[in-house]
């Protein structure tokens, strides 16, 4: 079987119409989450891209692989889904990026170029084409088609509106996966990261005229100053932070937005198409997701931050051909999950590390224990490594710089590093406006949480004792790993 594991950067759970978008033109994920299972509560563990993918990768918590930002080392004693495929016998191959940096001490050195960047490709990984930051590939293809592109890589993406779509980012990169796809025989394994509908806001072409500003719905409203935690007040006087400040603005955000999804759509159907010419798309894992979601002016905010679920909720279709397809799934599900239900797929065993569980007795209709809250994590100590001056009204220790979200049906608890809490009601408000003012729930919220963490500590020890019967000569039914 061949593997097509595809991740749409900053892609927000409610922002396609198989999710119930009444605007968005999405068709050929709406045709995947048809032929497959669609995760209707599906959840990232981590923001911004790095933690997110880390995440992702590694089927853990934040709190266990510890990657805090965009330049935390990547712990490479971590298994992955690469290293995963590779063990089932693929050759598992990269189109994008995966924002892994490497572990200083395992460097080649103080002058080791890979220290200068957090861009570095996921151990486990053969390159089909390497997107770094700078986009470089994609900039120097645009220069030889003659066009005058800016060295900054974020200036050619805000030029991308004034240019044919099919000489976007998303087009190369699609371009270059079916240049490769040509040369395989099947049972290949490719990651596609396309780096769309990240930001900045411009799509490609005519996609950056598929939606009228004024078709798009407004944004959830920032409650009043009064009623806002000290980090939500911060960020939104960060300029990177804030979202437009007029309705004008806010709505051409949020259209640009939405034509760069319908856009990188469009890539994915020739994808599609290229697979059903093949005779192989019957053949092919298909796996879509993110690295987190994308806040679209919710709460006066845009980019991935704070506790809001809008960075956090995201998009997640499965569609194994071995199955029927259609359905949906509404458990809480996470990105810790991936690799696990990977392994079911391919018959390799689960990582005793894993945090995520199987997703394969959902798919199959199982009535099982599962997860009642989905659970996620941001750190933001960055903003004071390296002598940044951002203001904080607390403490500066950096171990407190972190919160995490326990998210019920009718209930948000965030916990705060320095010790304090916000809890919301969404029974009542499901906009996480309405603070909850029952305690007992508040506090059965906190408890929970707790669980959590210590069902999840790290265990890749733990399990293990030592005895005359030596860890190497055990019996399997003794369930570790060494």
């Amino acid at each position: 079987m061949n593997i097509l594991f595809v991740t749409l950067d900053q892609f927000r759970g409610d922002s396609y119409a198989a999710a119930g978008h009444p605007l968005v033109a999405t068709p050929t994920l709406d045709a995947i989450a048809r032929e497959g299972v669609r995760l209707a509560n599906h959840y990232s563990q981590a923001a911004p891209c790095s933690p997110g993918r880390a995440a992702l990768y590694t089927g853990t918590y934040q709190m266990n692989n510890r990657v805090v930002a965009n330049g935390t080392p990547h712990p490479e004693f971590f298994d992955n889904v690469a290293l995963v495929a590779r063990r089932a016998g693929y050759d598992p191959t990269l189109f994008g990026y995966t924002d892994q940096g490497v572990n200083p001490f395992l460097s080649q050195g103080a002058d080791d170029p890979r220290l200068d960047n957090y861009d570095g490709i996921l151990p486990g990984f053969s390159v089909g084409c390497f997107m770094p930051e700078s986009q470089a590939p994609w900039l120097q293809w645009l220069r030889g088609l003659g066009y005058d592109v800016p060295r900054s890589y974020v200036e050619a993406l805000v030029g991308e509106p004034d240019r044919p779509a099919d000489v976007s980012l998303s087009a190369f990169l699609t371009n270059r996966f079916l240049s490769w796809l040509g040369h395989q025989d099947s049972g290949w394994c490719a990651h596609l990261s396309f780096l769309r509908p990240h930001s900045p806001y411009g799509a490609a072409g005519e996609f950056s005229r598929a939606y009228d500003p004024d078709d798009v719905s407004m944004p959830i409203a920032p409650v009043e100053r009064e009623f806002r935690h000290p980090l939500h007040d911060v960020s939104l006087g960060v300029e990177a932070c804030m979202a437009p400040s007029t309705e004008e603005g806010l709505r051409q955000m949020r259209a640009q937005y939405y034509g760069m999804i319908s856009e990188v759509d469009a890539q994915l159907g020739r994808i599609v198409d290229a697979l059903r010419e093949r005779g192989e798309w019957d053949d092919t894992l298909v796996i879509v997701t993110s690295d987190h979601g994308e806040q679209l002016g919710d709460h006066g905010l845009k980019e991935k931050l704070a506790f809001f679920p809008q960075s956090y909720h995201i998009l997640g279709l499965w569609r194994d051909p071995r199955r029927p397809g259609g359905r949906v799934i509404e458990h809480f599900t996470e990105n810790v999950d991936i690799l696990p239900t990977l392994c079911d797929a391919i018959g390799v065993d689960i990582p005793s590390r894993v945090d995520g569980r199987s997703m394969e007795p959902l798919f199959d209709g199982r009535d099982v224990e599962w997860r009642t809250a989905a659970h996620y994590e941001w750190d933001w100590r960055y903003f004071f490594i390296g002598g940044r001056s951002e203001q904080w009204p607390t403490n500066r220790v950096l171990s407190r710089q972190n919160l995490a979200v326990s998210l019920t049906g009718d209930l948000a608890y965030v916990q705060f590093g320095d010790g304090s809490y916000l809890s919301f009601d969404l029974a009542v408000d499901p906009t996480w406006r309405t603070p909850c003012t029952d305690d007992a729930r508040t506090l059965r919220a906190a408890q929970e949480m707790l669980v959590w963490r210590q069902e999840h500590l790290d265990r890749e020890l733990t399990d293990l004792l030592l005895t005359p019967a030596r860890p190497g000569r055990w019996p399997a039914a003794v369930g570790a790993t060494w």
